[in-house]
C-alpha cells in the first residue's frame, strides 16, 4: 500500500467535467486535465485493506492495491508494468468501463472508494507520455495461422495475446476501421479515437495483420478460413438489437439507438457520406426508449445535434439513491446514476411502457403513446413484475424515436451457419464457460458473442482467456497469463 493514513487524509477527488453548455458544442471528450500529484494522493487512499475485494470485482483480476502503490511512489513504470500484465487496453478501460472493483473496494463501506479507473487510465496516459509502451514483437515464431473474425475488444485482446505467445495472427473486421463498438458505439465524447489509433499502431508493429472491410462469411468464405488457418476466434459480439414490436414500429423515424450512435461515430472520423437514411436529432422532439449507458449515449449526442427537447424513459422502477438492505457491499451497487449526457439536458421517467409509435399521416413517427406502471413483487415466485396503471394512458411529442433497450444474441445466419458451430439457448455462440472451445475444436468465441450483451472488461478478459485456450490447444502448453481462479492456468493441455 502506499500511505497508511492516506483514506483518512485525502477524499476522494476526480477530474472536473467541461462547462456543459460548452462541451454540446463538439464531440471531444469531457474532463479536464488532473495534476499527478492529485493522482498520487488519489492512490494513497487505497487501504491496507487485508483482503482486496477490488481483485475480484474486476473481470480482469488487475492487481490494484500494487500499482496503486506504484503511483504513490511515482514509480510510472512498475505501476504500467503492474496494469498491462493483465490489461491489455487500460486507455480503455480507464475511460468507459463502469468501474465494478470501485464498487467492491473495501473503503467503499464507509467512504467514497478509492478512485481506481481515474488511476488506470492515469497509469497508461503516463506509460505512452513517458513512452514505456513500445513495439514488443515476439523473439521466435511459432508458424501457426490464427484468424480473429471481429475487431472489437474481445478481438483485440485476442490478438494481441496469441501474437505475444508468437503466432501468426490475422484480424478481420467487416467496417472501414478497426475496433468494433469501441470505435462505432461509444460517442467521441466519451473516448475519442484517436486513442484506439494509438494501440493498433503498437499491435500493428508487433506483427498483428488488420484486414478492413471484408466480411467473413462472404468476402471470405468459412471454408477458405478454415483451411488458411490453424485455429479461428470468433468475436464479433452480441449484434442483434432487441426490438420493440408495438403499433407503429414501421414508422420513419423510429430507429435503433445503435444506428443513429454509429453513424455519429462516422461523422466525426469523416467516414460518413450523407444519404437519405441520415438520422439527425436537430430540433426534433426525441425520445430515447431504454434507461442503461446506450441511452445516455444517446442522450448526449442529442444535445450535441440540438434537439427541441429530448426525453428518456425506462420500464423499470426508478432506483434508490442509496443501496437497499438486500443489496450490499460487495455486490454492484442498483442505485439512481446521473450520466454526464443527463447533466447535459434530458427529462427522464421511470416505470413507462411505451404502447403505441403515432404516425402523422404519411408514414413518420410524430408521437408516442405511453402508459405508467405499478411494480409489485410476484406471490407466486418472488418475482418483480408491473402493471399498467388504469387511465394513466398519455402522448407525448416525438419525432425520433431510438430503440436502447439491449441487444439480443450474435448474428446467427451467415458465418456461423457455414462453420456449423452450435449456439446455446439464448442464441449465442455455445462454448464451456472459462474454455471458449466451441462444438468444432479449432474453433473458439470470446465476448459477447459468446456471453451476450456484457462490458468492454469482460470483453478484454474473455479475449484473454481465449487466446491463452487457443495457445493450449495449438502448442499443448502455455505462457500467456490467466487468472487466478481460470479454468485455464494449468500450464498443460487436457
Amino acid at each position: 500500500m502506499g500511505k497508511p493514513t492516506g483514506f483518512k487524509e485525502f477524499n476522494r477527488e476526480l477530474p472536473q467535467a467541461r462547462d456543459p453548455k460548452e462541451r454540446i458544442n463538439d464531440y471531444k471528450e469531457l474532463y479536464l486535465d488532473f495534476d499527478d500529484k492529485k493522482t498520487k494522493k488519489q492512490a494513497a487512499r487505497c487501504m491496507d485493506c487485508g483482503i482486496p475485494f477490488c481483485h475480484n470485482g474486476c473481470p480482469l483480476g488487475n492487481n490494484i492495491p500494487e500499482f496503486n502503490d506504484a503511483v504513490y511512489e511515482e514509480n510510472w513504470e512498475l505501476a504500467a508494468q503492474i496494469l498491462h500484465s493483465t490489461n491489455n487496453f487500460p486507455e480503455f478501460t480507464g475511460r468507459i468501463c463502469p468501474a465494478p472493483c470501485e464498487a467492491s473496494c473495501v473503503l467503499g463501506i464507509i467512504k467514497p472508494p478509492v478512485a481506481i479507473e481515474h488511476i488506470e487510465k492515469s497509469i497508461a496516459e503516463k506509460a505512452f507520455e513517458l513512452g514505456l509502451i513500445q513495439p514488443q514483437p515476439p523473439k521466435v515464431r511459432t508458424g501457426k495461422k490464427i484468424a480473429i473474425v471481429g475487431s472489437g475488444p474481445a478481438g483485440l485482446a485476442a490478438a494481441a495475446q496469441l501474437n505475444k505467445a508468437g503466432h501468426w495472427v490475422t484480424l478481420f473486421e467487416k467496417d472501414k476501421r478497426i475496433g468494433g463498438l469501441l470505435r462505432y458505439g461509444i460517442p467521441d465524447f466519451k473516448m475519442e479515437k484517436w486513442v484506439i489509433d494509438r494501440r493498433l499502431a503498437v499491435m500493428e508493429e508487433e506483427g498483428v495483420v488488420f484486414k478492413t472491410s471484408v466480411h467473413v462469411g462472404k468476402d471470405i468464405t468459412a471454408e477458405q478460413l478454415e483451411d488458411e488457418f490453424d485455429a479461428v476466434v470468433i468475436t464479433t459480439g452480441a449484434g442483434v438489437p432487441r426490438d420493440l414490436p408495438i403499433p407503429g414500429r414501421e414508422l420513419k423515424g423510429v430507429h435503433y439507438a445503435m444506428e443513429f450512435l454509429t453513424q455519429q461515430n462516422k461523422r466525426v472520423s469523416s467516414d460518413w457520406l450523407t444519404n437519405d437514411s441520415d438520422i439527425w436529432a436537430t430540433d426534433k422532439h426525441v425520445v430515447v426508449i431504454g434507461g442503461g449507458d446506450t441511452g445516455s449515449d444517446c442522450v448526449g449526442t442529442s444535445n450535441r445535434h440540438r434537439a427541441a427537447s429530448v426525453t428518456q424513459i425506462e420500464l423499470m422502477p426508478k432506483p434508490p439513491t442509496e443501496r437497499d438492505e438486500d443489496n450490499p457491499w460487495p455486490q454492484w451497487p442498483m442505485i439512481l446514476r446521473t450520466s454526464s449526457s443527463h447533466e447535459e439536458g434530458a427529462e427522464r421517467n421511470w416505470s413507462i411502457m411505451t404502447k403505441e409509435f403515432v404516425h402523422d399521416g404519411q408514414g413518420n413517427v410524430k408521437g408516442l403513446k405511453l402508459a405508467k406502471l405499478e411494480w409489485k413483487v410476484s406471490e407466486r415466485d418472488g418475482r418483480p413484475m408491473f402493471e399498467e396503471i388504469p387511465g394513466s394512458e398519455y402522448e407525448i411529442p416525438c419525432d425520433l424515436a431510438l430503440l436502447a433497450i439491449g441487444f439480443m444474441h450474435t448474428q446467427r445466419h451467415g458465418l456461423l451457419e457455414d462453420l456449423g458451430v452450435e449456439l446455446d439457448q439464448r442464441g449465442n455462440i455455445a462454448a464451456e464457460e472459462g474454455r471458449y472451445q466451441t462444438n468444432k475444436p479449432h474453433i473458439f468465441t470470446a465476448g459477447d458473442a459468446r456471453r451476450g450483451q456484457s462490458l468492454v472488461v469482460w470483453a478484454i478478459a474473455e479475449g484473454r482467456e481465449a487466446a491463452r485456450a487457443v495457445d493450449l490447444y495449438l502448442m499443448g502448453h502455455s505462457e500467456l497469463e490467466a487468472r487466478d481462479d481460470s479454468p485455464l492456468k494449468i500450464s498443460k493441455a487436457g
